[in-house]
C-alpha cells in the first residue's frame, strides 16, 4: 500500500477541507444546541457530489474509491461530525445497499436521485428489541398479491424523518430466523410509514435519528431488494463497509480535538508561561497525535483492502474499534487540557467529546467489533 494520497485525492481533500471550513464549521455549534438538521447544507453537499461518492458515474455518482470517500468523511467530521454522519450513512447504508444488491431497474429509479442529493437515504435495521442481535428483528413482510405488506417498528434510523428513500429490513420467513430476512425499498410517501419521534441525543445532535412505525405499508413486488430471505447476509456486508465510514468520522473528531487542544495549549498561560511548555501537556498531545495517526492508517487500510476486492471484514472492525476509542480518549484529553473551559459550551471540545461517543456505539458497538475480530482470528 502506498501511504501517500494521489494528486487527485489530495486535490479532493483540499476542496472538501475548504468547503467544510467555510460552510460546515460556522454553524456547527448552533445546530448542535438546537438539534437542528442542516437542510441548508444538503444542496451544497450535493453540488460537490458527496451524496453519490461511490455510486458509479452511469447512475450520476462520483464513482470514487473507498480511500477517497474516507478522506472526505474525515474532513467533514473535523468540522461537524453530525454532517459527516449524514453523508456517510446516506452513502454506505441506503445508497450502498441499492448499489450493491439492487436490480438495474432499481438502480436507475433510486440511485440517480440519491446520488444527486435530491432525496436522502435511510436504512432501517435496528428495532426496540433487537440491536446487536439484529437477526431477531420482529418487523414482518408478507406477500399480498402483487405487493408486500410490512408491519413493525424501527429504532435509531439515521435520516429517519428526512429521507425520501428507505431500505427496510423485515422477516419474510420467521421460521428461518436470520436466514429468513429480506430487504425492501420504501418511498417516503408510502401510506403507513410513520415517524413516531425524532430522538433527543447526547451527541451528533444535528443528525436526524428517528423511530419509525410501519402499519400495513404496501410496496410492489419489484421493491424487494436483493434475493428473498438473503438480506441479513447482505446487511452484514453493508455494515462492514459502513464501519470504515464511522472510523473516518472518529478520526475527524479526534483530529479536531487535537488541533483545538494544541491551539489552546499555546495560548493559555499559567505560572508565567504557556501550558504547552509543561511536560504533562506535551505528553497528552503526543499521545493524541500518535494514536490519531495510527487510527487513520487503520481506516485507510480497510478502505484500500475493500477497493482491491480483498477481504476487509476484520480490517473494518479493527479500524472502527480503534478509531472510535481513540476519538473518545482524544476528546477527553482535549477537555482536560482546556481545564474548566473545556467543560463549558463556549469551547467546542465538549461537543467533540459528546460526538465521539457515538462512534463506539453506531454501526456495531466496540464489544461487537471485538467479537468480529476474535471470530475472524479463531475460525
Amino acid at each position: 500500500m502506498d501511504f501517500d494520497l494521489t494528486e487527485e485525492q489530495k486535490a479532493l481533500q483540499q476542496t472538501v477541507r475548504d468547503f467544510a471550513a467555510a460552510e460546515v464549521a460556522p454553524g456547527a455549534k448552533e445546530r448542535d444546541e438546537q438539534a437542528r438538521f442542516p437542510h441548508e447544507l444538503i444542496p451544497k453537499l450535493a453540488r460537490l457530489g458527496l451524496f453519490g461518492m461511490m455510486v458509479p458515474q452511469v447512475y450520476e455518482g462520483a464513482g470514487l474509491d473507498g480511500v477517497s470517500a474516507a478522506v472526505i468523511i474525515e474532513e467533514i467530521a473535523r468540522a461537524d461530525a453530525a454532517v459527516a454522519l449524514i453523508v456517510a450513512s446516506h452513502n454506505s447504508l441506503c445508497a450502498g445497499h441499492i448499489c450493491n444488491f439492487g436490480t438495474e431497474t432499481q438502480k436507475r429509479k433510486y440511485l440517480v436521485s440519491l446520488a444527486r442529493g435530491e432525496k436522502l437515504g435511510a436504512w432501517a435495521l435496528t428495532e426496540p428489541g433487537s440491536g446487536s442481535d439484529a437477526g431477531s428483528l420482529k418487523t414482518r413482510a408478507r406477500p399480498a398479491g402483487d405487493s408486500w405488506v410490512i408491519d413493525g417498528e424501527k429504532l435509531f434510523t439515521t435520516q429517519g424523518s428526512t429521507a425520501g428513500v428507505y431500505v427496510i429490513l423485515a422477516s419474510t420467513d420467521p421460521s428461518l430466523g436470520s436466514r429468513g430476512i429480506s430487504a425492501f425499498i420504501v418511498e417516503r410517501e408510502t401510506p403507513g410509514l410513520i415517524v413516531v419521534r425524532v430522538e433527543n441525543k447526547l451527541g451528533v445532535r444535528a443528525s436526524d435519528t428517528a423511530q419509525l412505525r410501519l402499519e400495513s405499508v404496501r410496496v410492489p413486488q419489484e421493491n424487494l431488494l436483493g434475493e428473498l430471505n438473503h438480506a441479513f447476509k447482505d446487511a452484514l456486508s453493508i455494515l462492514h463497509g459502513g464501519r470504515i465510514g464511522v472510523g473516518a468520522i472518529a478520526v475527524g473528531i479526534a483530529r479536531a480535538a487535537l488541533e483545538e487542544a494544541t491551539r489552546y495549549a499555546k495560548e493559555r498561560k499559567q505560572f508565567g508561561k504557556a501550558i504547552a511548555e509543561f511536560e504533562a501537556i506535551q505528553w497528552m498531545i503526543a499521545d493524541m497525535a500518535t494514536e490519531i495517526d495510527a487510527a487513520r492508517l487503520l481506516v485507510r487500510r480497510a478502505a484500500y483492502l475493500r477497493d482491491q476486492g480483498r477481504p476487509f471484514k476484520r480490517a473494518a472492525s479493527e479500524a472502527k474499534l480503534f478509531a472510535s476509542e481513540v476519538a473518545v480518549k482524544a476528546t477527553n484529553r482535549a477537555i482536560q487540557i482546556h481545564g474548566g473551559y473545556g467543560y463549558v459550551k463556549d469551547h467546542p471540545v465538549e461537543r467533540y467529546f459528546r460526538d465521539a461517543k457515538f462512534c463506539e456505539i453506531g454501526e456495531g458497538t466496540s464489544e461487537m467489533q471485538r467479537l468480529v475480530i476474535a471470530r475472524e482470528l479463531l475460525r
